[in-house]
């Protein structure tokens, strides 16, 4: 039997986290073989072809799949070892809100079939504080091979990670120098910053209060907008206006909190503390304020429609445009989108309305897809044009550009916009008139105070 063919990096699981990182290692010099258990995506990623929008990706993968940097292969065999592994597959929260850590421990188990004594093995996905010593080692140690272990949590923005890989400061945690020395190593082929800290928890933790921080501020501002609906005032002049030379209130913008992280990953860090015996009171709390926004404000859009008697002569048309869960950077990613929410409230709040999709950038065939029973737009004007209500659902540039005046010649009689993100908030009234409401410019006070 032949020697196995030896790559300096396997990446196991070939999703936005490891597709991104493996196309960079590999522009980097690296031979990287990515696994990856879904066959479609393996046969998208050999012929070049990423399975998700982002910048400057389609380029780089092709590069690095016709140069031989780059493989992808369905499952781990004999033909071939790695000097290091990464794994960067998914943990999706289970149904009780707990971060699931089967397919870390699979990814675990096959890498220990595969390794040769002395591998390096480093964990990359978002993970329970506890996952790194508590799950992967032991699977890694029931091979009876020697092993080095890190955990390098990822921390980039979708729509900039080629960009981030090169540019952010790389964790590395490790319990021992000789191994943060090893993984650091790897990192310094992308970036010169390097950030060592103390141990695998830590590095575990950094990720997770991270995009917290980002959840509870988030938070705070949509707990703004609430409070801007109840006195009638804008939302987006009070946080504009009082951050204006004043950088210490800088509180950003309200708008909807959600996608693959912010959605997910402040349940993994309260479920962490939980098995320490501490109660995360902000956390939850932000958690509470984000996640109810879309049934809240759906609840106005509903009584606007009724103020309005839309629904009285002929069918009530909504149409929601921005689907996926971020428009800048832009992105088609759609998971933990919380316009897939909006879309949930509004169907279950108006069940006879006709309802249509549309997204700058997710392509139609693949709304289609997930949105099968509606009616699904190619361009920002067609899902104007005629309706009732326009939901505008993320912070895509391209939904700003349409002014409220000129969309109220489109839409249909007494129609209206609602805006997620303040678009238009800082138009005078004039360019704004009465057909035009955004979180916290609704003049609406909250259902419970």
């Amino acid at each position: 039997m032949s020697e196995p063919a030896k790559y300096d990096v396997g990446i196991v699981g070939l999703g936005y986290v490891g597709l991104t990182l493996a196309t960079v290692l590999a522009e980097a010099g690296n031979s990287v073989i990515g696994v990856e258990t879904r066959q479609d995506i393996v046969d998208l990623t050999n012929e070049g072809t990423p399975h998700f929008t982002e910048t400057g990706l389609p380029d780089a993968l092709s590069g690095v799949t016709r140069s031989g940097k780059l493989r992808a292969v369905a499952a781990f065999d004999d033909s071939f070892t790695c000097d290091t592994y990464i794994i960067t597959v998914g943990t999706p929260l289970s149904s009780d809100g707990v971060a699931r850590v089967d397919m870390i421990d699979a990814a675990a188990r096959d890498i220990a079939a595969n390794m040769r004594d002395g591998a390096l093995v480093i964990l990359r996905s978002t993970v329970k504080v506890g996952t790194t010593r508590d799950v992967v080692t032991p699977a890694l140690a029931s091979s009876g091979k020697s092993f080095d272990i890190a955990m390098c949590p990822e921390r980039t923005l979708e729509g900039k990670a080629l960009q981030e890989l090169r540019e952010l400061p790389q964790i590395i945690g490790a319990d021992d120098q000789a191994v943060a020395d090893r993984a650091a190593a790897l990192f310094r082929r992308l970036t010169n910053s390097i950030v060592q800290v103390s141990g695998v928890e830590t590095a575990e933790i950094i990720k997770l209060v991270s995009n917290t921080f980002r959840d509870v501020q988030f938070a705070f501002a949509n707990e703004v907008a609430r409070l801007c609906d109840a006195f009638g005032v804008s939302a987006h002049e009070v946080i504009a206006s009082g951050k204006l030379g004043y950088n210490r209130t800088n509180i950003p913008m309200p708008g909807l909190v959600g996608g693959p992280c912010l959605e997910k990953d402040p349940h993994i860090l309260m479920e962490s503390a939980r098995t320490r015996g501490v109660h995360l009171e902000m956390t939850a709390a932000g958690r509470l304020v984000n996640e109810r926004q879309p049934e809240e404000t759906v609840r106005f859009i509903s009584s606007e429609i009724d103020r309005r008697g839309l629904a009285k002569d002929g069918p009530l048309k909504i149409n929601l445009v921005g689907m996926a869960f971020k428009g800048l950077p832009e992105t088609s990613d759609l998971r933990g989108s919380m316009s897939v929410k909006v879309l949930d409230a509004l169907k279950k709040a108006h069940p006879d309305a006709e309802i249509g999709v549309y997204d700058p950038v997710t392509p139609p065939e693949v709304l289609a897809s997930e949105f099968p029973d509606e009616r699904v737009f190619n361009r920002f004007g067609d899902a104007v044009s005629g309706a009732s209500v326009v939901v505008i659902g993320n912070n895509h540039p391209s939904l700003g550009t349409i002014s409220p005046r000129t969309i109220s010649e489109f839409i249909g009689p007494g129609g209206f916009v609602f805006d997620y993100w303040n678009h238009f908030s800082h138009l005078p009234a004039s360019e704004l008139g009465d057909s035009y409401f955004a979180v916290g410019k609704s003049g609406w006070v909250p259902a419970g105070g």
